[in-house]
């Protein structure tokens, strides 16, 4: 293996939660981005993620690209039910 992500991974449910939940993460509290409710940026994050991996394993078209707003849904909220059960066992 070349590296821990490949647009092929980030293509994945898997990929593209464990992706939006650490780009999430990171910028969470900068600037603006601190000004976002974290559900809706996180929203954006995996419809970028996702489009940017159909785009880069050439399986983006206008219908991929549709979907995309939807799985960005599942993936957004995947990554967020993650965070949160994560946080709640440390309490």
């Amino acid at each position: 293996m070349e590296g821990l992500f490949t647009w092929a991974i980030l293509a994945t449910y898997a990929g593209a939660t464990l992706a939006t939940a650490l780009i999430t993460e990171i910028f969470k509290g900068v600037g603006f981005i601190d000004r976002i409710p974290t559900r809706i940026f996180s929203y954006f994050v995996a419809l970028l993620v996702l489009i940017a991996a159909n785009f880069f394993t050439d399986q983006l078209t206008w219908a991929t690209a549709l979907l995309s707003l939807v799985n960005a849904v599942v993936v957004s909220l995947a990554s967020n039910g993650a965070y949160d059960f994560v946080n709640m066992k440390k309490k």
